[in-house]
């Protein structure tokens, strides 16, 4: 095997596991044993275990001692302070970016908000959704220049969707969402920094106030 097959095919299983995190097949708390994930998967062990690393790195996953990696536990307050804490540097990161983006910078995120807005009529898809509002996110984390802040925001917003991915099957939700970040990129267009970091910051509060609204409906 070469080398950039066996990158490709490390790259694949952590998108499987991410994927399997995501959609609950891989609940939190659940162990992450390399030999299991390997058969289960019909590959080598050596793939799977820089995935499983890679999903600590990403804080995704954890090492618990004498019991080995499993997916990352949180309770629901502790998502709350991570949702605090991003809503404080999604707006940082908003900021940024809309002092930095070009012309084709802010073309991009409109064409990623127009993706969000040409689905909301399908059915409901978690896994796409989620990987459109992370796609969004990211991009404008990249357009604000910071790499620190971009990487922190990475594995916070990685914890959030541990909790919150389910929200995308509900269609209010969608459509929220979708609003929110037209504002965002509305104001990195118009080069309101002020007005985009309080976009993105409003975005993330919200989305505090409708997991809770999630969670509560789903007990009932």
């Amino acid at each position: 095997m070469t080398t950039e097959s066996g990158a490709l095919l490390a790259e694949s299983v952590y998108r499987t596991l991410v994927d399997q995190i995501f959609d609950g097949d891989l609940p939190p708390g659940a162990a992450l044993s390399v030999p299991a994930l390997a058969a289960r998967l019909d590959v080598s062990r050596s793939p799977v275990r820089e995935s499983v690393q890679r999903l600590i790195h990403e804080g995704l996953a954890v090492h618990v001692p004498h019991a080995g990696a499993r997916v990352l536990q949180l309770d629901e307050r502790a998502v709350q302070d991570v949702l605090a804490v991003r809503e404080a540097l999604d707006g940082l990161a908003a900021e940024e970016a809309a002092r930095r983006a070009s012309t084709p910078d802010v073309a991009g995120l409109s064409a990623l908000v127009d993706q969000q807005l040409a689905v909301l009529d399908e059915p409901a898809d978690p896994r796409r959704d989620a990987r459109l509002d992370v796609e969004l996110h990211s991009r404008v984390r990249e357009l604000s220049g910071n790499l620190p802040l971009t990487d922190a925001l990475r594995r916070l917003d990685a914890q959030a969707h541990l909790y919150t991915s389910g929200m995308w099957g509900v269609a209010a939700n969608r459509r929220l969402a979708v609003v929110e970040h037209r504002r965002i990129v509305d104001a990195v267009a118009a080069g309101d920094a002020a007005g985009a970091r309080s976009a993105a910051s409003a975005h993330v509060a919200a989305i505090g106030v409708r997991m809770r609204r999630w969670r509560a409906d789903a007990s009932t």
